[in-house]
């Protein structure tokens, strides 16, 4: 199983968990596809910033952004998950994966189809399992995140993020207006209630509740107005900025168990 070709659709936050998961269970030909400009809020913990920085590493595990098939494989062979711009999953015809996984979490299907690979995997709403792909994995935080559906859809977006620190929306940042986002604000300080997070034109965002800034889109990045850009953990635990999250480690485990049950047979 070893040599089993992963595409990985998304490279951001949950992607990356699903990613993790899998590299450290010895999968190590995983290639993640992006855009060409993605914009992750929790920057620190996402292989999305490659496309940015050219590399990046997350719990010890570095991705590189790459080019083609010749250097996906020298990533590969480095030990490296290679990210690659491809918003239209082109490579899925050059690489021919044994699974693929839809991890944008766009809440709706980018182009996913059930023929891509022999195991296709889905995460969150807009799929439908037996029809857009085989499994699709639930990615609603409560009782049942992480099953896995082989017939049906996941649970619908309920718009409402999860609870943290008994905070829900009041811990997200989003996006006063659309426009430029600047910001000097920097991923891991602590901030007040009432404090500037950063301006979209005129337009200022303060901070709603203590605590510390978990995440944070990029400074300059284009924003619509209400678009997530920032997250406020109320836990003041800094460690949680530079490590996966639960709901992202639950989700890898989710794909990890889905493989494992059509490949391990």
């Amino acid at each position: 199983m070893n040599d089993l070709v992963i595409l990985i659709r998304g490279a951001g936050e949950m992607a990356t968990g699903v990613a993790v998961r899998l590299y450290r269970s010895n999968f190590r030909r995983i290639l993640m596809l992006e855009n060409a400009s993605p914009l992750a809020v929790r920057r620190s913990v996402s292989f999305c910033e490659a496309i940015h920085e050219k590399q990046m590493n997350v719990e010890g595990i570095e991705a590189v952004k790459v080019a083609g098939e010749a250097e996906t494989q020298v990533a590969w062979d480095a030990g490296r998950i290679p990210v690659r711009i491809d918003p239209m999953a082109e490579s899925v015809k050059i690489f021919r994966p044994d699974v693929l996984i839809d991890a944008i979490l766009a809440k709706r299907n980018c182009g996913t189809t059930i023929s891509a690979a022999p195991l296709v995997i889905a995460l969150g709403p807009g799929f439908t399992a037996g029809g857009d792909c085989h499994v699709v994995v639930e990615t609603n935080r409560g009782h049942y995140l992480g099953r896995l559906i082989t017939s049906g859809s996941a649970e619908a977006d309920t718009g409402i993020p999860g609870t943290i620190g008994g905070h829900t929306k009041a811990r997200v940042l989003r996006a006063p207006a659309g426009g430029i986002f600047i910001t000097a604000r920097q991923i891991g300080e602590p901030v007040h209630k009432g404090e500037l997070i950063g301006t979209v034109g005129s337009n200022q965002l303060h901070a709603e509740i203590d605590g510390i800034l978990r995440g944070l889109i990029r400074p300059g990045s284009k924003v619509t107005a209400g678009l997530k850009i920032g997250d406020i953990d109320p836990r003041c635990d800094v460690r949680y900025c530079s490590t996966v999250s639960e709901k992202a480690r639950a989700l890898g485990g989710a794909v990890l168990e889905a493989i494992l049950a059509v490949y391990n047979r």
